[in-house]
């Protein structure tokens, strides 16, 4: 469609050039230098590079703290994603319709989105405080005893887990929001004819229509809860001992921490691996139901 706006390909070539060659600075230099590191190791003594071939991922499977690192990852993922899901979903439904008040509460819902993530980490920090924080507070008030958010292994990564579906749920809310002003008015009314109402018009109506704002919603939650590292870093640093360690802490400890940046590039094209397979498991979904 492109070529046909110019009257020579030179000329559209030279157009998106520049687009090309920020998509090369900003995507394929640093995976190519990921990949070269992955597979050497650098003596930082006489500034030299050796290369070991897999020895960097033999070893980083071998270790225990990279393993918990994915499970932490994993759990996160599932339980966040999931989470966000279900409450944009059952918030949309709600704002699907009228009622009073509702341009007064659609700024307020969408509004932890556009908090920055350090700010939304110090207020659910000082929320989730032992002695003062609101969260203990309401929980002394109703005569339970009071919990260790983020010092309590069980817990810790829970408690991210609710403070990014705090402020992320309403990314998922706005997807499927729009899903749904999408479908006819005519399907509806159909339904209503033909006697599908309530669950029975949700389950076999509303939600095939909009399975695909449903699957999108998923994956972009599940991507960015999958490279978590802002809340860890801020709210526990990857503790207590190593229960809130996700894959992008492992990877900057062992590349900002302890130099080792064979270890650290071999994890972190285990982390773009996953993500890669959750893009395409997506893509095949959407091109089977296109």
């Amino acid at each position: 469609m492109l070529s046909m706006l110019f009257e020579n390909r030179k000329q559209l070539f030279w157009l998106l050039l520049p687009a090309l060659i920020m998509l090369g600075l900003l995507t394929l230099y640093p995976i190519v230098s990921v990949l070269y590191n992955a597979f050497g190791q650098m003596d930082y003594i006489d500034d030299s590079y050796h290369f070991i071939g897999w020895t960097n991922f033999s070893e980083l499977f071998d270790d225990f703290f990279f393993l918990a690192a994915i499970k932490n990852t994993f759990i996160f993922t599932l339980v966040a994603s999931i989470a966000q899901v279900l409450l944009g979903l059952w918030l949309a439904l709600l704002f699907n319709r009228q009622f009073y008040g509702r341009k007064f509460a659609l700024p307020i819902i969408i509004y932890p989105m556009m908090l920055s993530t350090l700010v939304c980490s110090s207020i659910w920090r000082s929320w989730y405080n032992y002695d003062f924080g609101f969260l203990n507070s309401v929980l002394v008030s109703m005569g339970l005893p009071p919990q260790e958010w983020l010092f309590n292994p069980d817990l810790a990564l829970y408690a991210i887990a609710l403070v990014d579906t705090w402020q992320w749920t309403p990314m998922a809310f706005l997807i499927i929001l729009a899903g749904l002003q999408s479908i006819p008015k005519d399907i509806g009314e159909a339904a209503m004819v033909d006697g599908a109402r309530g669950w029975k018009s949700f389950i076999y109506i509303t939600l095939p229509l909009i399975k695909k704002q449903l699957m999108l919603a998923f994956l972009l939650r599940s991507i960015d809860t999958f490279k978590l590292f802002d809340k860890v870093y801020v709210m526990t640093g990857g503790g207590p001992g190593n229960s809130t360690e996700t894959l992008s802490m492992f990877v900057y400890k062992y590349g900002f921490r302890f130099f080792d940046l064979g270890m650290a590039s071999a994890a972190a094209l285990v982390m773009l691996a996953i993500s890669l397979l959750m893009t395409l498991i997506y893509a095949r979904n959407v091109m089977k139901g296109s």
